[in-house]
């Protein structure tokens, strides 16, 4: 599929990698190689829907964030975790933040080894792709450059929308996957602040995600009811942005302040997106998000000094 943004064309290449004896569907969008190198993002999707829908939304008048990035000198990958989208949905596994972290790991070993000098990677994560993301770079802290949690949540104190949640998790324990339809995108936009997307976003959002399942894993939501908190914070120790909408409702400020404050790397932002809720990418005001993301993933970085304790006496 190629697309044009500012009369540039982009051609996005599909590849395949594997997990085991799982396949995993990994979706590519390079820079023109003679523009400006700002090194490799690579996406991570949430709970409830495939890689492209997320990330390479196709909308008239608006360019999907793989799209925006290119443009910005980025080369861009996502991936869809096993269970969604176009990897495998055969094994039955429970798609855990766990297991996501390790498709993670598996996809980042084919960037690396598909396109020289592509690590460390820019990561960012959505919602449980946050989660996912986080704990991959605690796990591989070698691979990611910069880290950015969007949506994310740590103990699940103060989220309405995790109450909302654990109210069917006897219904979620009985089966793997749980069946989405039109009706359930359309809730993710209206759960926590109606009225902040654009309803032609919505539908080509619902289309896009219902072309590619009907169905969707179990196990992310199972960790966030039952097992969270999933990572620990003093062990991600990359740079590392938290992207917090002004209205979304799956984590407090208090419980992301909490996680933020035990990041122990000095180099990390904590960043309010005025207007948005939940699915930032989506939103009538998605440049904020685009423009926060871009800001961190480009931060200078930073210069120490090599003053010791005695050198003043020397002057």
């Amino acid at each position: 599929m190629t697309t044009q943004v500012d009369n540039v064309h982009i051609q996005g290449n599909e590849h395949w990698t594997k997990k085991g004896d799982a396949k995993l569907f990994l979706w590519e969008k390079r820079r023109a190689q003679n523009s400006q190198e700002r090194g490799t993002i690579l996406f991570v999707h949430g709970s409830s829907m495939a890689s492209q829908p997320t990330f390479d939304l196709q909308v008239p008048g608006r360019p999907s964030a793989m799209d925006y990035f290119v443009g910005q000198g980025f080369d861009t990958w996502s991936v869809d975790m096993e269970g969604y989208g176009r990897s495998s949905k055969d094994r039955g596994v429970d798609a855990t933040i766990s297991e996501g972290a390790d498709d993670l790991a598996a996809a980042s070993d084919y960037i690396f080894k598909t396109r020289k000098n592509a690590g460390p990677l820019l990561v960012y994560g959505i919602s449980s792709g946050a989660l996912r993301a986080a704990m991959f770079a605690q796990r591989h802290p070698e691979r990611v450059k910069r880290l950015a949690l969007d949506a994310h949540v740590y103990t699940g104190e103060g989220s309405p929308t995790l109450v909302e949640r654990k109210k069917r998790l006897p219904e979620l324990l009985k089966t793997k996957r749980r069946p989405i339809d039109r009706k359930f995108v359309r809730s993710i936009f209206e759960r926590d602040h109606p009225g902040t997307a654009d309803d032609d976003v919505i539908e080509a959002f619902a289309t896009h995600i219902l072309e590619l399942d009907d169905s969707i894993p179990n196990g992310t939501y199972i960790d966030m009811c039952n097992y969270l908190p999933v990572v620990d914070p003093t062990k991600i120790t990359v740079p590392t942005i938290i992207m917090r909408g002004e209205y979304d409702g799956i984590a407090s400020f208090k419980d992301l302040l909490n996680f933020f404050e035990k990041l122990p790397n000095p180099d990390k932002t904590f960043s309010v997106m005025p207007g948005i809720a939940h699915a930032s990418f989506q939103q009538k005001n998605y440049q904020i998000a685009y423009h926060v993301l871009q800001s961190f993933f480009t931060q200078p970085e930073p210069i120490y000094s090599t003053y010791k304790a005695g050198d003043a006496a020397k002057h």
